[in-house]
């Protein structure tokens, strides 16, 4: 528990140099101009929907004001039951269109596409339910851009999203490097929101999302961008990923049977370019705060949520498992694939069976009370360290909750998360690795409260 702890901590600190040598933030002059131009690179916006009548209009509606001079958003209706295409029809004046599909992924059957009567640049795509990674492959075949950017739809954008994850495209120039880039994803949760769009920044009052803020900031502000600066990046969030679509369609499109397919689709990029003498290339993380998130507010959702990502994760690795340790595939092979199979997915197995040896020890009188309340306190402790260094690094750098207030109540969720929360989280995710090891590939349903009733609070701590 300690080891892992310091070791999450070095990335931490690894980060924090990464970050330093950081000089691709676009200033407010770049960003206009940018928006200005009639030279940079298409974008199309991927939006698989399924059942989600009640947000998708607004949702849509941001997509389409994204400060990008040059984007379409292409919605895949993935076989909805709750009027969500008929919502989107009414609202966008849509028509049946003959648009001709560019790619040959194959799909569940494709109904219908549609386009707006409006002189606006957004495709419908109605089709049967096969799920998140055939939705995408959907709106990959209907796509016209040779950048697509994937979101989902109860995600919020920034609105420099686009030019903020595109810089690493536009600085290849004519080599395409670039593969993939994503940004930090943040906790939604206490904002306030309008037609889907972040106008006030708040810290979550829910207890449960508070602990979840904290844990987006060390996921974001610590390991991803140490892994990117070694361009070992094995996760683009699913929530806002920008892909060159060449490079997805060489790749074989989203796979359909895996539950984590944001993870499952990076490493089997890095896979497919490193091998054979491997070319150059570069999946890279942005430290820019691009996208905001729902997070789960009861634990039985929370509980569902991190089993499906715990399980994809094991998915991934043992689907790339040649990868492991294998100098042909770089850092990748050499670096990542270890640290994420000994921390990411045995460590909280490791965590818990310390956790019960300690006890177990404690009860038979192998172990001294003072040892074992040292072993808990230290580990409580770096894990206290680890989480006040990500808000600290957070105040430091992209500084996103302006009131004392809010910082107030991150800092206590920061201590107070690693006294039951770790725990409960370390055993789910050790019940999630037997699950993917029995092969349970069920999704799991995430109910969400909505966006529409989150506004700042700046009341007490959580």
């Amino acid at each position: 528990m300690i080891g892992i702890s310091l070791i999450y901590f070095v990335m931490m600190i690894l980060g924090f140099f990464a970050l330093r040598r950081y000089h691709g933030r676009l200033l407010r002059s770049e960003r206009d101009a940018l928006f200005r131009s009639s030279i940079v690179p298409r974008i199309s916006v991927l939006v698989p929907a399924y059942n989600e009548a009640g947000t998708i209009l607004d949702s849509v509606k941001a997509l389409l004001t994204l400060r990008y001079p040059n984007h379409e958003v292409v919605v895949v209706n993935d076989g909805s039951v709750d009027g969500t295409l008929e919502r989107l029809i009414e609202e966008f004046r849509l028509y049946r269109s003959s648009r001709v599909p560019t790619g040959d992924l194959d799909t569940s059957r494709i109904r219908a596409v549609y386009e707006s009567l409006d002189p606006i640049p957004l495709v419908v795509v109605d089709k049967d339910n096969g799920g998140k990674s055939d939705a995408l492959n959907a709106g990959l075949n209907h796509s016209r851009a040779p950048i697509v950017a994937v979101v989902d739809a109860d995600s919020i954008l920034e609105p420099d999203s686009l030019l903020h994850v595109m810089k690493p495209f536009l600085a290849d120039g004519e080599v395409d490097h670039t593969l993939a880039s994503g940004g930090i994803v943040r906790v939604a949760n206490g904002c306030r929101i309008e037609h889907g769009r972040i106008v006030e920044v708040g810290a979550p009052s829910s207890v449960l999302a508070g602990f979840q803020a904290i844990e987006y900031l060390r996921a974001f502000l610590g390991g991803r961008i140490a892994y990117s600066f070694l361009n070992s990046l094995l996760v683009i969030s699913g929530a806002f990923g920008v892909f060159r679509r060449t490079a997805v369609v060489e790749a074989g499109g989203f796979l359909l049977d895996t539950v984590g397919e944001d993870m499952e689709l990076v490493v089997r990029l890095h896979r497919r370019w490193r091998r054979g003498g491997g070319r150059d290339y570069r999946i890279v993380f942005v430290p820019e705060p691009v996208s905001w998130t729902e997070a789960p507010e009861s634990f039985e959702v929370l509980n569902r949520q991190r089993n499906r990502w715990q399980r994809g994760l094991v998915e991934s690795l043992w689907r790339h498992r040649r990868m492991m340790l294998n100098p042909r595939y770089g850092v990748v092979g050499m670096f990542a694939f270890p640290y994420f199979l000994l921390f990411e997915m045995l460590g909280p197995t490791v965590e818990l069976a310390g956790y019960l040896l300690t006890g177990v020890g404690l009860a038979a009188g192998f172990v001294p009370l003072h040892l074992a309340l040292l072993f808990f306190f230290v580990s409580v402790g770096f894990g206290v360290l680890l989480s006040l260094s990500s808000l600290l690094l957070e105040e430091l750098t992209v500084r996103r909750y302006p009131r004392p207030a809010d910082v107030g109540r991150l800092f206590l969720a920061a201590v107070v998360e690693n006294f039951g929360l770790r725990q409960l989280l370390t055993v789910w995710r050790t019940k999630a690795l037997f699950d993917a090891l029995r092969g349970d590939r069920s999704w799991g349903e995430m109910e969400r409260v909505g966006f529409r009733a989150s506004k700042p609070d700046a009341g007490a701590a959580p």
